[in-house]
Parts: C-alpha cells; structure tokens; sequence
C-alpha cells in the first residue's frame, strides 16, 4: 500500500540489499490505499498464498513472471535478509511515516502521468469470439494491416474464447505479436465474464455450433439462444453505443444476430448483421470460372433470405465486367450475366450441385477474407453502384415479416448500409418460404410452440411474425431432428 510505513522501510531494505549483492534484484509495485484490498485479493486468489496485511513480499527468479514463493510482510522479509544474507536494517518510525507519505505523492503523480500517455492512444476495440478457430487465425492479418479500418487507425485486439489458456490461442498471440504490424498495439486474451466486450468498436461473431448426434436440432437451438442471449447482455452493458457487430458462420447466422439484437436493446438495430458474403463470393468464383474470367468482374450477385437454411440465390441483377468479346468499352462497361450465359441446364444442376460441394471444403481463408471485405465497405463505403447482400433487420420490405434477420441487397455509403430497394424480386413464394424457415427457427430457439402460416394474397401482402394471416396458406413443414438446406436459383 503506497502510504504503508512497512512497505517504506521494506523498501529501504531491499535498495540495501540490491546494492550490496551482485544477482539480486528488486521490482516494486504500489496501489492506492483505495485499491490495495481488492489487488491483494487479487494476488492471493492467482498464486494461492493467504496474506492480509501490507505489505506482501514474494521471490522469483531473476526472469521475473514465474512462479513466486511467498516470504510474507516485512518481519519475515528482514528475518530472510538476516539468515541469508546476514544483513540487519533498522529505520526510525518517524523517518518511516514521512517515507509512506512521500510514496503516496509519487504514486499518485505517476498514475496521472500513466492516465495522460493512455489518453493520447485511442484504439479500436476489436473483439473476436471463438478465437482458436481458423478463421481469426487469417482474419488478424487483415485487420492489423490496414486494409480494413485505415493506415491512421490503431487497433486493440481482444481474443474471446471459452478456453482462453489454452496452448491454440497463446500460440495465436505470439504469432499475431511477431508479426510487427504498427497498427497492432496491443492483444490481449478473454474469457465470458462481466468485462467481455468492454469497450468495444467492433464485435466479430466466429462461434459455429453443429447439432451433435446426442443433440436434436431443438437443444442445439435453446443451446444457441441461451450462449447468445448472454453475449447480446454483455455487448449491451459494456460496448460502444455506436458499436458495429458482424455475425459470420455456417450454421444459424440469422438467428444468432437475431438473438443478439433482442438482448442488445441499447445497440442500433442496423448496427447487427449475418453474412452472407462467403455465399455470394462463392457464386462469383463459380460463374468466373464458367466465363473464363476473374471472380472481381462479377457483380450485383445477391443473396436472399436463410444464410444457413433456405436461400435463394438471385442472378437477375448479376453484371459482368470487362469480358473479352466482340463488345468492348471503358471500366464502367458491363453486360448483363444472363446476356452471357445460354447454358441454363448447367445454372440449374451443375451450378447447385457445385455450391454443395463447396460447402463441405471450406477454410478459414475464404471466411476471413470475406468478414474483412464487408468491414471495409462499411468503414468506406463499397462502390457506390454496386449491390451487395447481407442479413439485416427486416422492417416489412418488400413484403417480408418484421422482426427477423434477413439477407437481401444492400448499398454501403457514409458507413452505414441501406436496402437496395430497386431490387426485382424473384418469386414472393420462395421469399416467404425462407422467411418460414426462419421464423420456424426463432420459435424453436425460444421455446414458442405454435404452428406459424405464411401466405400471399395476390394483389395485396400482409405479414406477422406469429400471427400471419395471408392467403394462400402455405405451412411450415415440421424439421425434425435433421437439417435439410434448400438451394434456388433465380434468373
């Protein structure tokens, strides 16, 4: 305690003693007589030793941070100096007590100099869930670099994971330290407690949940819901206000951020979205290669509806760009991909079939990549003219139910995104089939046990979530214990 006439003359005699021997060195650490209760507590509670009053002496090896022997408070420091050392020390109680007063002063100035320097570093609080995964083993790269919050941005790494000491995720710390980037200023390992999420910027969901064969598909859901209520509380007691949460994955996205949207009720609305991105990058790379050309010439390719569930995959907007043929013009010139393609047997098989393939041979590569794009995009905007897809919020566009997480086509500009609402819509049906899908999940997860109808009535549509009264009906098939994805293609 930094006003503890004890610790000044313990202080006194270990200077002694570091002086007059060769290989012995002193490290000394003072808290506020406010803080000390809690920090010895602290102390006591990590390395199992039991000590009440300041101050508290320990011995480590020269390479300080191993494990430390505990010597006790100064009596038993100045009978280890004596048997060991054969050195006495004695100290007025006078010159004592005006020690202990000096060593407040100085403690409190240098924590005010500590708090002006941590002032002037304003990072990005980025917070990474599931971090011993592979995909935030390729993801730091791209956030430390630049390429997605700028060169004039430092950023503060946190790595969540439910087993933070594990070997993975120190490895990941000494390979992300080495890599020396300037904007990487400092990374430090979490775990779920009270103070996860503090802070933050920018929240990256990489949690991926699979039904196990012990589980059916209604525990896995109530596992979800529960883990993601308590992430949705955390975010909404100790983040930003203005923080942006990315939700990535292969299994439930939607319904995750749907999840955390319902327990973050302080956070934008529009600040929580799934991604679709790995999807839509997929299709491009797939009718790239059928054309013989660069996935990046691709574009305007959306994505509709369930990311993990029921999706459509809507190419009517799709544009090629810079395609060698006999019609040739500036960067700006695009032709439209049905233009281009006549093959429509090998869109409805071969296309489809492909995109099962891919999904069994994912890496964190792709997924990386794709979670760095759509941050950039929303720190600079993506190309103005360009549509991309991603889950967000419906709030009853084109004619969709209010309340659920929904991929469709959106612009990025100024940072935020805004529906892309010139969109021509494939079939209304197969749109309100995968709302169904969705909707199906949001009961299940919640425990909401009611059979839920969708319907159209030609001229006019009317959708509530739990209430749907539209018509024709169409009713949601039970899913039972096994997940059945539906792929269609609209052109």
């Amino acid at each position: 305690r930094a006003d503890c006439p004890y610790y000044a003359k313990a202080e006194l005699l270990a200077d002694y003693l570091h002086k007059s021997l060769p290989c012995f060195h002193v490290h000394k650490m003072t808290q506020h007589p406010e803080d000390w209760e809690d920090w010895l507590k602290e102390v006591c509670k990590k390395n199992g030793w039991s000590h009440q009053r300041s101050p508290i002496i320990w011995r480590e090896l020269v390479d300080r941070g191993g494990k430390g022997m505990l010597v006790g408070g100064f009596n038993e420091f100045f009978e280890h100096s004596q048997e060991y050392y054969n050195i006495t020390f004695d100290l007025m109680s006078d010159l004592m007590k005006q020690i202990a007063v000096e060593n407040l002063e100085t403690h409190i100035e240098t924590k005010k100099e500590q708090e002006e320097i941590q002032s002037l570093f304003d990072p990005l609080h980025v917070w990474i869930t599931s971090a011993t995964v592979p995909t935030c083993y390729n993801l730091i790269p791209h956030l430390a670099s630049g390429d997605v919050f700028g060169m004039g941005k430092e950023i503060w790494l946190h790595l969540l994971d439910s087993n933070h000491d594990s070997e993975t995720l120190r490895a990941l710390v000494m390979e992300a330290e080495d890599l020396a980037f300037p904007l990487l200023r400092k990374i430090t390992v979490h775990k779920i407690a009270s103070d996860a999420f503090l802070q933050a910027d920018v929240v990256i969901f990489l949690d991926d949940t699979y039904a196990k064969n012990d589980l059916s598909q209604e525990q896995c859901l109530r596992k979800i819901a529960e883990q993601f209520t308590q992430y949705g509380a955390l975010i909404d007691q100790s983040s930003n206000k203005e923080v942006k949460v990315v939700v990535a994955g292969s299994s439930y996205v939607n319904l995750k951020a749907l999840i955390l949207l319902s327990s973050a009720p302080s956070i934008n609305t529009h600040n929580i979205v799934a991604l679709p991105t790995q999807l839509e990058f997929e299709a491009k790379a797939q009718i790239a290669k059928k054309l013989n050309i660069n996935s990046s010439a691709v574009k305007d390719v959306i994505l509709w509806g369930n990311i993990s569930g029921i999706n459509y995959l809507d190419l009517s907007h799709a544009k090629i760009f810079q395609y060698d043929s006999a019609i040739w013009g500036p960067p700006s010139f695009f032709r439209p991909l049905k233009n281009l393609i006549y093959d429509r047997k090998w869109l409805k098989n071969e296309f489809l079939q492909e995109r099962s393939r891919k999904s069994q041979h994912r890496s964190g590569m792709s997924a990386a990549h794709c979670i760095a794009t759509v941050l950039s995009w929303w720190q600079k905007d993506s190309n103005p003219e360009e549509i991309v897809s991603l889950g967000v919020v419906s709030e009853g566009q084109f004619g969709l139910p209010e309340g659920i997480i929904y991929s469709m086509p959106v612009q990025f500009k100024n940072g935020v995104w805004h529906i892309y609402a010139q969109a021509v819509l494939p079939s209304q049906e197969k749109l309100i089939e995968a709302a169904a899908d969705l909707i199906k999940e949001k009961e299940i997860a919640l425990g909401i046990h009611q059979k839920t109808e969708i319907a159209i009535d030609g001229s006019k549509e009317t959708t509530k979530c739990n209430k749907i009264t539209l018509h024709p009906v169409i009713i949601v098939p039970d899913l039972g214990t096994k997940r059945v994805r539906h792929a269609f293609i609209y052109v």
